[in-house]
């Protein structure tokens, strides 16, 4: 396989003012919030056009072939963004037809010399590279807000993954715990895709908190409720709902999930609690956090303006 090393120019709007973005989705919420939450950190520092192109297959043939038809009625591309591996060769395809400059969220599946930016979390072991921009988790569509309502407590749950073992009993032994030391006037709790069914029935059950489920909401309830929250509980198998805490600016607290082995993700959760950033995992100290929330989709936005857009 040939590496695609042709390099087109920005071509999208070279007489205007406006960067035109076209941002590819593979319909999966996680890797959209993360293109989303860039889309719109550009959008609040430079005038952006953008189109959103759904993937639902790998456009390796439409790469190989020199073409990329989905784009020939849309104006050509400065940026072309894409979250997860489906998007990796529609976003080369198009580059080659229609030109503009890449940027994959995450480490790519494809070498990242392929890309002309890779933004991609600590935790995932970045290489040292020219055009890999190291993040502070993954990006998210999270808003900082400066006011939270210290009588509101979330608690956000994951669920089993190569990195953590799972148990619905000692899960719910610490969330009965949690409401009887720290006692708010309202509790919310939610799920992932992750959250076994098996671990639903019991959540409804309790008159502790409200549970919504995964299920029930949709893109705007999470940044609605984290704007709200006066402290935060995530179990700790889930990074991403870490990073989202943090980028609210809520008091963040850990609930422990049994580890399968230390690795490079549960370092990065054990940094997080050395510097201060979240709470010890099982125990029922809310961490003081950074100093601002985090905002690394405004901080990458940025680079980008000030590395390819600055005389745009």
């Amino acid at each position: 396989m040939h590496r695609p090393a042709v390099r087109y120019p920005m071509c999208g709007s070279v007489n205007t003012m406006t960067t035109i973005v076209w941002r590819f989705t593979d319909g999966k919420a996680g890797h959209d919030a993360q293109s989303q939450g860039l889309l719109r950190a550009l959008q609040e520092c430079v005038t952006v056009s953008a189109f959103n192109i759904p993937v639902k297959q790998s456009g390796f043939w439409s790469w190989l072939r020199g073409s990329y038809r989905y784009g020939a009625r849309l104006p050509a591309p400065d940026l072309l963004i894409g979250a997860g591996h489906t998007t990796h060769w529609s976003l080369l395809a198009a580059r080659r037809r229609w030109g503009g400059r890449t940027i994959v969220l995450m480490k790519p599946s494809l070498p990242l010399s392929w890309f002309d930016l890779c933004l991609v979390p600590e935790h995932d072991g970045p290489l040292r590279a020219a055009n890999v921009l190291s993040t502070l988790g993954s990006l998210n569509d999270i808003q900082p807000c400066p006011g939270h309502d210290a009588d509101t407590g979330l608690i956000m749950l994951g669920g089993p993954s190569r990195h953590y073992r799972w148990d619905n009993d000692e899960m719910l032994a610490q969330l009965e715990r949690l409401v009887k030391e720290r006692p708010l006037k309202k509790w919310l709790l939610t799920t992932s895709r992750r959250t076994p069914q098996s671990m639903l029935r019991p959540l409804l059950d309790r008159a502790e908190f409200q549970c919504v489920p995964y299920a029930s909401t949709d893109s705007e309830w999470l940044p609605a409720r984290l704007s709200e929250a006066g402290e935060v509980w995530v179990s700790e198998d889930s990074v991403s709902m870490i990073y989202e805490t943090l980028t609210a600016g809520a008091q963040l607290g850990l609930l422990r999930v049994q580890r399968a082995k230390d690795n490079r993700v549960t370092s990065a959760v054990d940094a997080l609690v050395d510097r201060g950033w979240a709470g010890v995992p099982g125990q029922w100290r809310l961490a003081a956090g950074p100093d601002q929330p985090l905002n690394e989709a405004a901080r990458c936005a940025n680079w980008i303006k000030d590395q390819w857009l600055v005389n745009h």
